[in-house]
């Protein structure tokens, strides 16, 4: 897994891994996420899942502490262009919509601010 450097503005925070998010990466995916979270003025973290071929458990519980940590802090993370097979594994998870997504009649979540 690959993530490239954060892109930034006003308030807001892009994260683009590529690959695999798994037992194996996400230490990486962590520390990103953490690295975003100490941006001053933070508003939203967007993870762009469009790279991503495989999320395993471990991945999603990356994201899921990262959600609750960007809530704590006045902010929000949103996933954004899931693959079909990682779509498939938030929706199962149904945590899909706790991270943003659109649940299957377009709604995202409605206690996200």
């Amino acid at each position: 897994m690959q993530l490239p450097t954060p892109c930034e503005g006003h308030g807001r925070v892009v994260l683009a891994p590529v690959g695999d998010l798994d037992i194996a990466t996400v230490p990486g995916l962590q520390r990103d996420l953490d690295e975003a979270l100490c941006h001053p003025g933070l508003s939203e973290i967007v993870v762009d899942l469009t790279a991503v071929t495989f999320l395993d458990s471990t991945g999603v519980a990356a994201l899921l502490r990262g959600a609750a940590e960007a809530v704590g802090r006045g902010a929000t993370l949103r996933l954004v262009d899931p693959q079909p097979v990682v779509s498939r594994v938030l929706r199962i998870t149904a945590v899909g919509r706790l991270l943003g997504l659109p649940d299957d009649h377009g709604d995202p979540a409605p206690w996200r601010r």
